[in-house]
């Protein structure tokens, strides 16, 4: 299974730290409430033009991880 994982950066100049895909200031967690939702990969693009298909699963598999590590289990 391929993350893209690397497309999620943390770093503490940008959004205070908060997860935010790569090249944007925008955070994964404000694309996880849209999927929450219910809202479509076409309707988060048309609000966030600069982002992707993949950036979205990016975000999700950023999700599961933390998920993973909550549970105490490593991918």
């Amino acid at each position: 299974m391929n993350t893209n994982i690397e497309r999620i950066v943390s770093d503490s100049k940008i959004c205070s730290g908060k997860p935010c895909i790569k090249g944007t200031r925008i955070p994964v967690h404000i694309v996880l409430d849209l999927l929450a939702a219910g809202e479509s990969f076409e309707g988060i693009k048309k609000a966030y033009p600069n982002i992707t298909d993949e950036d979205i699963r990016a975000c999700l598999s950023y999700a599961s991880l933390l998920a993973d590590e909550e549970a105490g289990v490593t991918a």
